[in-house]
């Protein structure tokens, strides 16, 4: 039976901007009703996305078609409509309102005002045009954290109708070079160091390794991020460039699908896929998230954790297209204490707080209690990264806020936003997604392609949508993007997740499908496992992979125990228990091994693919994707030692 953990009420729905924006079409037919407006929006794609762009008071000219070719993996989105992303961003500029507040663990705490920001991007922009001649189409990098340098120089980029892209400064020089040295940036926005966990980090070695064998950067702008390290050599300061008065770029407005970002996928196979977005579809899927969905206006007070080196920084910057008040924090969110981020959620005002399953989990296992802080401004939360276990969605409710709205999101760099979320007018229920986003025609398929509920399949998307990528880097043909996402079906986007989809169009992410377990030939998401398994209190986390043998696929976990724990046989039996109590006898794992970690990418997600990799006598690629590639030498060990 499902359990419901909070229900809006009657006057909270009719005052989030859903409600207004429905009444665009006709709001008694939908009468409140989540699934017939999505009903709605996919069956009438150029209505829906017109629509989202009027309301969204989208700075630009739409032109009089929608969907020019509306077969994917081809399909073309406002063919005749011109805009330029930064300054929709921007529009908010002469306001004197926070735009920013930038909190770190390296230098104090500092507000920038809508106006300072136009104006420093401005500034940036002028420099990057007239002295390091950038032109629409150049690659501008940042190698720096979560910063109001970085916001500062993706806008300053976009706005020429240049191309971002980013790299988290935890990322050591093989990880950044195989992420940058792909897209050949000509201009670098580097930060000297960072801080996290009570260090400072120093990043001047890794910036003259990156210009020594990435040719094409011409010039380096020095970000101060660590006042106490010098400055990068060779490099212009940002604040000298920030303090000059040069008039501000023409503003020029381009194609819908002209080029924005180029994000990277979690490259734990080998080197990172580089993912072309477009401005106008980016532009597009954000005010539909942000504002539809997540109900954030210029009232609000936006955070979400997150490095540059995520997808999710992409969707906090776009926050700036509300009017909101965007927190950003540069640190580990466990330091100096484990309640830091709820102490800035106080402090701030926060309405909406976006974070990973795997930091609300952590909170859980910690005893972290934010309800001790001031948090009658929160309205909203948001985890994505992984499934949020269904005892995650008990904590949030009992230990954060009871009349909160918990949105579990998922979707991927893939599109830079969400396939499935929340939404202001339906309950939350214990454990599940709540529905598929306005505009993605999002169902579960079986292996033969057909749509199916309450079973796991597939997570597919049938129709187009304005945030599928244009393409890949140097995959001109689109060999390789075609087969990322349409060998499995065609013409229809598979995510390589593996979902279940309830009558009520209720969701539930069970883990990638290219990590899926197949013993006996049935398939097991590795997600099913892990909400067992997470709930055993000596268990701070764990990971489940297959394991192939002659004739079959053994069910391997691995699970990282607290201090005063030792796996012995009573734990082993307890853990194997829960499992086949809650799920069935084939998800029982063959071998359970104590392990010192979890092998975690930069962005937080577990590194299945490397274990499974060792385990079938493999090495694993590109480990410099991993926050902790050297735990991997532990599992290494136990696949010598008991599965040879």
């Amino acid at each position: 039976m499902s359990t419901i953990l909070f229900r809006p009420s009657q006057s909270q729905m009719e005052q989030t901007q859903l409600s207004g924006f429905a009444k665009r079409f006709d709001a008694q037919a939908f009468d409140y009703n989540y699934s017939a407006l999505h009903h709605y929006s996919i069956n009438n794609l150029s209505e829906f996305w017109q629509a989202v762009w009027d309301f969204g008071d989208v700075q630009g000219f739409a032109g009089d078609v929608v969907l020019g070719h509306a077969q994917m993996p081809d399909a073309k989105w406002f063919p005749n409509a011109k805009l330029n992303f930064a300054n929709n961003l921007l529009h908010h500029g002469e306001n004197d309102r926070n735009a920013i507040v930038a909190v770190s663990e390296s230098r104090e705490a500092q507000e920038i005002s809508y106006k300072q920001l136009r104006e420093s991007v401005m500034q940036l922009a002028a420099y990057l045009q007239q002295e390091c001649g950038v032109q629409p189409k150049d690659v501008v990098a940042g190698y720096i954290g979560n910063t109001q340098e970085a916001l500062i120089g993706m806008l300053a980029t976009t706005y020429l109708g240049a191309i971002w892209t980013s790299a988290s400064p935890d990322f050591g020089y093989e990880g950044v070079f195989d992420r940058l040295g792909q897209v050949e940036p000509v201009v670098l926005l580097a930060g000297n160091g960072y801080g996290y966990g009570g260090k400072l980090f120093d990043r001047r070695e890794v910036v003259d390794q990156l210009r020594a064998s990435v040719p094409s950067i011409r010039q380096t702008i020095n970000v101060s991020v660590v006042p106490s390290i010098a400055s990068i050599e060779r490099a212009t300061e940002l604040e000298d460039i920030l303090k000059q008065n040069r008039a501000a770029p023409e503003l020029v407005e381009f194609p819908f699908d002209h080029p924005l970002v180029v994000l990277y996928s979690s490259g734990t196979t080998g080197k990172p896929k580089c993912i072309i977005h477009s401005a106008g579809g980016t532009l597009l899927q954000h005010i539909k998230e942000l504002r539809l969905h997540g109900d954030i206006s210029k009232e609000s007070t936006f955070f979400y954790f997150t490095t540059t080196g995520w997808m999710m920084w992409n969707w906090l910057a776009s926050g700036l297209v509300t009017g909101a008040t965007l927190i950003i924090f540069d640190g580990n969110p466990m330091y100096p204490t484990e309640s830091v981020l709820w102490e800035l959620a106080s402090k701030y005002r926060v309405t909406h707080f976006g974070t990973s399953a795997k930091y609300l989990s952590a909170c859980q296992k910690l005893g972290v209690a934010p309800k001790e802080n001031n948090l009658d401004a929160l309205r909203v939360v948001f985890s994505t990264g992984s499934p949020l276990s269904p005892e995650d969605f008990d904590w949030v409710y009992s230990e954060v806020k009871s009349d909160v709205m918990l949105h579990s999101i998922s979707g991927g760099t893939d599109i830079v936003s969400c396939f499935v979320g929340g939404n202001p007018w339906s309950p939350v229920v214990k454990g599940k997604i709540q529905a598929a986003n306005l505009g993605m025609a999002v169902e579960s398929w079986s292996d033969e392609g057909e749509s199916i509920l309450n079973q796991r399949g597939e997570l597919v998307c049938r129709l187009p949508a304005p945030c599928m990528p244009i393409g890949f880097w140097n995959d001109p043909d689109k060999a390789r993007y075609k087969s990322a996402y349409f060998e499995r079906f065609d013409n229809v986007w598979a995510q390589g997740d593996f979902c279940e989809i309830d009558e009520q169009g209720q969701v539930v992410i069970l883990g990638r499908s290219d990590t899926t377990l197949n013993p006996g030939g049935v398939r097991i998401g590795t997600a099913e496992i892990y909400r067992q398994v997470e709930t055993i209190e000596q268990v701070t986390d764990s990971l489940v992979v297959g394991h192939q043998t002659d004739n079959d696929v053994e069910v391997v976990l691995f699970v990282k125990l607290n201090s005063s724990t030792e796996l012995d046989d009573s734990l082993i039996k307890a853990i194997k228990q829960r499992i086949r109590e809650n799920t069935t006898p084939r998800h029982v794992p063959k071998h359970i091994f104590a392990v010192a970690d979890i092998p975690y990418t930069r962005s937080g997600k577990k590194v299945e693919l490397a274990v499974t990799q060792i385990l079938r006598g493999d090495t694993p690629k590109n480990t410099t994707a991993m926050a902790n590639a050297e735990c991997l030498e532990e599992y290494q060990a136990i696949k010598a030692k008991y599965l040879a």
